[in-house]
């Protein structure tokens, strides 16, 4: 029996985040006759909320830093930091993702996108064999007039309408206790400004780069449809994807052929709080797009698709907010004269680590005590000198949600939080020997360069550390965030999807958080959940491009 299509295309891609939407410039630059479909009324995804960075080893801009990387040098990193984390991090899908890094910088480069160099970020664990400094970029803040009407339904608008970049968010954050982070100010301002009195709206990190790459589709000439979620999967006899049913805004039903692929690049299951329960155990504070419901994957997984790390997330912590939203915590939890502590006014973790980590410390801690909400206690010089990203959206509705709470001594603020006395002062008094010892002798804190790049330089011996001496101390209520899921789909080195005998499924494939992230269960460098959307996206749109078969007669098949 012959199908019936309301539309023929190429590659059918569903999602409009960095993996979406480098899948589509892919197939589109290689002559494919390419269909963006998204669920909400908007695009850009959880990319253009995010800090836009990109964890690219062996990128090359590299040389222009005097700085020496290669494929050896990433994988045994990698090894390194992730470990065996199963097939989602695969041997083979690690390699293709180091290795294709070049050819994704310079094919996104020639299309236009500006990069540009964290060349003070380092990798999360610097420390280990292969780590290293200058492994991030990201796109150079961009136009957004140049979107014309897209701007309207642009998810970058929800961020910081101005042009941030990564080293600024390290320094900004200290811009009134170091001159370093006074003068990257000051060019913040300058930078702004100037973009204002030419007449531009520049964005920045993540909105800058989904803008880039949304200038690239419209020049492309790539057809966008917003308010249209995905459906169904259409299969052939033979089990492979031969299109989707998608669901139009008037819920008009769309049959759209896709002879050469599929590319599932939908986001995770953030916002899913039934499924957040099944896999995670935790409501869930995200800060993902609320579009991020996991349903490409139930729909991918009910034609036998087979899933990977669903336990997993790309944790932080985050300050839950009185609008139900939540704001993620990065600079504020590592800058001295501040400690973490449990219910119980214990400290469990070293406050600078990584993002991933300190979330997998709170989840693993409240399994045997309760540390779910955690308290980030902080003496009067902290408020007074750094940057606290929740505190700018207003404390007075904080403070009555009972969020943030402040006394004069160590002793009332524990009685304040419910906590024993004589128990948080012994663990402030143990924290402050360390402070001024230099020497986190439980946790490590510090140690780094990582850590010490969210760190106050005036602060000596450790960057990081500064005793809580300096009332009134206020208590900031913590929750386990996230950026994202890390489980989904499992899939190859090419970003096909498996099937649960590890079989690819003819014609679909995946990238970005809509499936088990190559990084396994940890965080190897700034930008390692977009990096592999990107190039997982890429590989994608070019091995459907190579399937034989055409969009108006017979039917594609993977190419030996």
């Amino acid at each position: 029996m012959t199908e019936s299509w309301d539309r023929e295309v190429d590659v059918l891609v569903v999602g409009t985040g960095a993996a979406g939407m480098t899948a589509a410039i892919a197939a589109a630059d290689g002559g494919q006759r390419t269909l963006i479909v998204e669920s909400t009324g908007k695009w850009g995804g959880t990319t253009a909320l995010s800090g836009g960075g990109l964890w690219m080893p062996t990128h090359p801009a590299m040389a222009e830093l005097g700085l020496e990387d290669s494929v050896d040098k990433a994988l045994t990193y990698m090894a390194a930091a992730i470990g065996d984390a199963g097939p989602a991090s695969s041997p083979e899908r690690r390699r293709a993702f180091v290795e294709t890094v070049p050819e994704v910088y310079r094919f996104l480069e020639r299309l236009g996108v500006r990069w540009a160099v964290a060349k003070d970020y380092p990798d999360y664990y610097p420390d280990r064999p292969g780590g290293m400094v200058g492994r991030g970029i990201e796109a150079e803040p961009f136009d957004a007039r140049r979107l014309d009407d897209r701007f309207a339904t642009f998810r970058g608008r929800d961020s910081i309408p101005a042009p941030l970049k990564t080293d600024d968010v390290w320094l900004l954050s200290r811009a009134w206790s170091t001159p370093s982070g006074f003068v990257r100010g000051a060019r913040f301002v300058f930078r702004t400004l100037g973009g204002l009195i030419r007449g531009k709206r520049l964005y920045g990190i993540g909105g800058g780069l989904t803008a880039n790459l949304m200038a690239i589709l419209m020049r492309q000439g790539v057809e966008v449809l917003l308010e249209t979620p995905l459906r169904e999967l259409v299969i052939d006899a033979a089990g492979g994807v031969t299109g989707a049913v998608v669901a139009g805004p008037d819920g008009r039903t769309i049959r759209i052929r896709a002879a050469r692929g599929v590319v599932l690049a939908a986001g995770g299951f953030a916002r899913n709080a039934e499924w957040r329960q099944r896999h995670h155990g935790v409501a869930g504070y995200s800060s993902a797009a609320e579009g991020d419901l996991g349903e490409p994957i139930r729909i991918a997984e009910a034609i036998g698709a087979q899933l990977s790390l669903m336990d997993d997330a790309w944790w932080g912590l985050s300050v839950p907010m009185p609008d139900g939203g939540s704001q993620f915590v990065l600079s504020e939890r590592s800058m001295p004269f501040s400690v973490i502590v449990d219910s119980a006014g214990d400290r469990y973790m070293n406050e600078s680590a990584s993002y991933i980590d300190v979330g997998h410390a709170m989840l693993e801690r409240h399994t045997s005590v309760p540390a779910i909400p955690s308290w980030l206690i902080v003496d009067a010089r902290h408020r007074r000198r750094y940057l606290f990203n929740a505190f700018m959206q207003g404390t007075k509705k904080l403070r009555a949600a009972g969020t943030v709470r402040s006394a004069d001594t160590i002793e009332e603020l524990a009685a304040v939080l419910g906590m024993e006395p004589s128990r948080l002062r012994a663990t402030v008094d143990r924290f402050n020997g360390f402070a001024r010892a230099g020497v986190d002798s439980d946790f490590g804190r510090g140690r780094t360069a990582y850590d010490n790049y969210y760190g106050d330089p005036r602060v000596k011996p450790n960057p990081n550390l500064g005793p809580l001496e300096k009332g009134p101390f206020t208590a900031v209520q913590l929750v386990p965030g996230d950026l994202g899921t890390k489980g989904g789909l499992l899939t190859d080195a090419d970003a096909r999807v498996l099937d649960t005998g590890g079989t690819p499924i003819p014609g679909l494939y995946a990238a970005g958080n809509t499936t088990a992230s190559v990084m396994g269960r940890t965080y190897p460098g700034p930008g390692s959940t977009i990096a592999p959307a990107v190039v997982f996206g890429y590989r994608a749109a070019r091995h459907a491009a190579a399937r034989t078969g055409t969009a108006t007669g017979g039917s594609a098949t993977d190419q030996a």
